[in-house]
């Protein structure tokens, strides 16, 4: 089994956050350290270390991330103008906190996803 990580402490709310959903499923907050005006993580309840540790019986829950980020999305105003999901996977993918994720990123205009790079 993976070892707990902060997100799991957030999930039980045995630490300080601000919690903008939860249900069985996932459980989303406000990042501690906003990359654009609306920038929320939103989670499984159950750990998953990464993107290459997802089985056929994560499908639910990580679907239910998908229909979540859109709900939050209407709700913070930023569906319309349009807004970015991201998922590190590992190092090299940005990975810092090894329980899958994905950032809700909103509220101005984003920019490309990747500077281009020399050939």
């Amino acid at each position: 089994m993976a070892e707990e990580t902060i997100f799991s402490k957030i999930i039980r709310r045995e630490i300080p956050s601000d919690i903008v959903y939860q249900d069985e499923l996932v459980t989303a907050f406000r990042d501690i350290s906003p990359q654009a005006p609306t920038h929320i993580l939103i989670i499984p309840n159950i750990l998953i270390p990464t993107v290459n540790d997802t089985t056929p019986e994560h499908e639910l829950a990580l679907g239910r991330m998908m229909t979540v980020a859109a709900k939050i999305a209407r709700e913070e105003g930023i569906a319309e103008d349009g807004y970015r999901l991201v998922v590190n996977c590992n190092r090299h993918g940005g990975q810092e906190v090894y329980h899958i994720h994905m950032h809700l990123l909103g509220g101005r205009p984003l920019g490309p996803l990747l500077a281009p790079q020399g050939r």
